[in-house]
């Protein structure tokens, strides 16, 4: 892919920003990358891969675990399947593409709950449960996820990972993208508490599993081709109708308290007290964050892409993670 790199000192602040929530979570390494316009105008990095004596500085090449920010792509996955017909309606009951062992705590939950974050279902010990009846709340929960990677491959045939290879990552050269079991000298070290009970330690490369490491551009450029509807280097390189329905607003019910969501990405409606977006991000806008602090967040009225990496997992004492990433796209905004 081909942005020209013009550093300005238009979006300062937004570095500062940055920097300042480097200081504020437990990690060892940063980045934050701007596009805007169609150039890249701000790329930095510091820190190192981990908090060892002797480890790799932060580079451009440098591999961050996204944590949640794979929820994008998981739900690309879910816009290719429904575009190309495997899916025929969002609106469908899950239970119409996967058998499960009891229909009646599924019973009504569509793929667009598990898309929404509208779905209901938690879990309890190991096993399923209830938490309100399908399309009358919002939680976020990881269980939507299994089920919808579950779908993906029952309908499709194929993985995550195998749709996002050949729909994106080889037509665009990726080559700093995918889920990993094993490190190396390219993936930063995750900063976590030992025993944190939302790490999850299982392994598998097909896409399912939390275990996606990104680089910073190459998670820039993930929100790039989504800005321009993967019209790339004059030609439609991804497709845009695929885009267009993972990144437009699917919520079954907008509520002034409740986020809105497209196929997993958070979308700028109408405003929302409990959204990840701040005051400042127009309408039409879109985000996604992880547990890592790791973000993305798409302005097309304003034509820019602004990412920002860390290598902490989980929150420290008195950090807001909430308000911290809101004025983190307020601030990307005040530069505009």
């Amino acid at each position: 892919m081909f942005i020209k790199r013009r550093l300005n000192g238009m979006f300062n602040s937004v570095v500062s920003h940055v920097k300042n929530t480097y200081d504020l979570v437990d990690g060892s390494g940063a980045g934050v990358m701007v596009i805007h316009n169609d150039n890249m105008v701000v790329e930095e990095y510091w820190g190192k891969h981990s908090k060892e004596s002797g480890a790799r500085p932060i580079q451009e090449d440098s591999q961050f675990h996204v944590a949640s920010v794979r929820k994008s792509y998981i739900g690309f996955a879910v816009a290719y399947a429904v575009h190309h017909g495997y899916i025929e309606s969002i609106d469908d009951e899950l239970t119409k593409y996967l058998s499960v062992a009891d229909t009646e705590l599924f019973i009504k939950i569509t793929i667009r709950h598990l898309l929404t974050h509208t779905h209901g279902l938690n879990t309890q010990e190991g096993r399923i449960i209830r938490e309100f009846a399908p399309g009358k709340g919002w939680a976020y929960r990881d269980i939507n996820i299994k089920l919808l990677t579950d779908i993906v491959k029952s309908t499709t045939g194929r993985t995550i990972a195998e749709i996002l290879k050949e729909q994106v990552f080889n037509p665009l050269a990726f080559k700093e993208t995918g889920w990993h079991d094993e490190a190396n000298e390219k993936l930063v070290q995750v900063i976590k508490e030992q025993n944190d009970k939302f790490w999850s330690t299982s392994k598998g490369t097909d896409g399912s599993q939390k275990n996606m490491y990104v680089s910073t551009r190459e998670l820039a450029y993930w929100g790039y081709v989504h800005l321009k509807q993967g019209f790339i280097d004059g030609e439609q390189r991804v497709s845009n109708d695929i885009i267009k329905l993972a990144t437009s607003l699917q919520s079954p019910f907008v509520n002034k308290d409740l986020p809105q969501n497209g196929f997993l990405w958070f979308v700028k409606d109408l405003p929302a007290k409990q959204t990840e977006i701040g005051d400042l991000v127009p309408q039409g806008s879109y985000q996604i964050l992880g547990y890592t602090s790791v973000a993305v967040v798409v302005i097309p009225k304003k034509n820019t892409v602004a990412v920002r990496m860390f290598n902490s997992f989980g929150s420290t004492p008195g950090y807001d993670y909430l308000s911290d990433i809101r004025s983190f796209g307020d601030t990307v905004m005040e530069c505009l």
